[in-house]
């Protein structure tokens, strides 16, 4: 969320950067009124409460007779209050069922759905992008910045997609997936579900015994607050899945989940910066891709995701997010798959995102480049959404951390990479290198 002082202090400011991002400036224009219904109606009952609060010392100079009603009076004030509290905290709509003569318990409910409006509006507005970020109308326009490796193209013998491979070799079964769930679904067999299993081994001992990560496995599920924290509602609510009578959302990434570890905390300087990292299945309905990727294991609603998270000083934040980057460029180095790094444009930016590189992993049987890490610095953005502060050492005011994540790495493409790089000319696969320990030492998957 950006803070409101800014979008009140800069309004042209803001209007000029989010109109890089598409944002109409009406938007901002919304949250600003919005802002000032609310200031003024916090006048209004602040005036109103410093009147109780003066009533409230002249009790004792009333009249004996008149002074127990006068205590009555601003007890029962100030018990309607608290009521209409709790009541516009559990439930804004049952606000209209308040009925009140009380004039600052009417004050205190309108000043609430005032705050309710502010925040509703401002949950809408995407983060404002670094200064340096290419602006640009569509990822048409985003940058690649460099390319470690020669991309294969051309060989002895037909190369072969990786969903010809896969079935080849009895590793991806696509008919049973559809007939377990539907579209977008497969299952992986045998040296398939090894080949996976031992990626996220590897990346995970990867993060956890040489990058400094913690690893953490949290849950799959994730209650409202934690969804709206990390920017991904009320923006995404329709490409997420949603318990709604228990009110669980399926995690669109661990990235939710491991930022959400720290909300509503003050953390002490000497625990920054925080490492998290975790290996989750991740759950997205693919709409926005419909007809896009219809073959292969490239789209689907469910896949499986090593991902890194840091919770840093904002003065880092940008060292920080570079080490990210090369983080995840070590997992595609040491795989020997050709890779590049691509800049995001304005347009192509994540919601919470103020800067993005992508990572994509070139793949000759379908040949084009395959995104298999986005990493992100979100600055304050999500800290501010959810008050993850820290205190320095001198015990001053909280400050919002900055959070970064990314992934490290995405899968299935990266198996799609690894299928389609690593295939020879008899139909069989060579196992990267650094697998083999995680494959019993096994060199090929063959047809059996």
């Amino acid at each position: 969320m950006l803070d409101i002082k800014l979008i009140r202090e800069k309004p042209d400011f803001v209007k000029a950067e989010l109109a890089k991002r598409g944002v109409d400036p009406a938007d901002i224009d919304g949250v600003l009124a919005a802002d000032a219904v609310r200031r003024k109606l916090q006048a209004n009952l602040d005036e109103m409460r410093a009147d109780r609060k003066r009533r409230s010392k002249e009790i004792g100079t009333l009249p004996p007779d008149q002074r127990a009603a006068a205590i009555a009076q601003i007890r029962q004030e100030e018990a309607e209050e608290s009521r209409a509290s709790r009541v516009l905290a559990n439930a804004v709509e049952a606000a209209a069922a308040i009925n009140s003569s009380n004039p600052i318990t009417l004050a205190a409910t309108q000043l609430a759905l005032a705050e309710r409006e502010v925040e509703r509006r401002a949950l809408v507005l995407p983060n404002i992008p670094r200064s340096y970020v290419v602006v640009g109308q569509s990822e048409a326009d985003n940058r690649v910045i460099r390319t470690e490796g020669t991309p294969l193209e051309f060989t002895a013998f037909q190369l072969l997609p990786h969903w010809e491979l896969g079935e080849q070799l009895g590793i991806i079964d696509f008919d049973r997936g559809v007939k377990l769930s539907g579209t977008r679904f497969y299952v992986l067999m045998g040296l398939g579900a090894r080949l996976e299993r031992a990626l996220i081994a590897w990346m995970l001992d990867i993060k956890t015994s040489e990058q400094g990560y913690l690893e953490v496995i949290p849950p799959l599920m994730v209650n409202t607050e934690t969804a709206t924290s990390t920017g991904h509602l009320p923006k995404n609510a329709d490409t997420m899945y949603h318990d709604a009578e228990d009110d669980f959302w399926f995690i669109p990434t661990a990235e939710v989940p491991l930022t959400g570890l720290y909300r509503d905390e003050v953390l002490d300087e000497s625990k920054l910066p925080v490492y998290l990292t975790a290996y989750t299945p991740c759950f997205r309905r693919e709409k926005m891709s419909a007809g896009r990727d219809v073959r292969g294991i490239k789209r689907g609603h469910q896949f499986d995701k090593v991902e890194m998270v840091k919770l840093v000083k904002p003065e880092t934040s940008d060292d920080e997010f570079n080490k990210m980057v090369e983080d995840a460029a070590q997992v595609c180095r040491r795989l020997k798959i050709p890779f590049r790094v691509v800049e995001l444009c304005t347009a192509d930016l994540s919601f919470a995102s103020a800067v993005t590189y992508d990572l994509e992993m070139w793949a000759p049987g379908c040949g084009e480049w395959l995104e298999v890490s986005s990493i992100s610095n979100c600055t304050d953005f999500q800290a501010r959404r959810a008050h993850i502060r820290f205190r320095g050492a001198k015990a001053g005011k909280p400050e919002l951390v900055h959070t970064l994540n990314g992934s490290g790495l995405a899968l299935p493409r990266t198996v799609i990479a690894i299928l389609e790089n690593y295939q020879n000319e008899d139909g069989s696969v060579t196992i990267p290198e650094v697998l083999r320990p995680y494959m019993g030492g096994l060199e090929r998957i063959a047809k059996t």
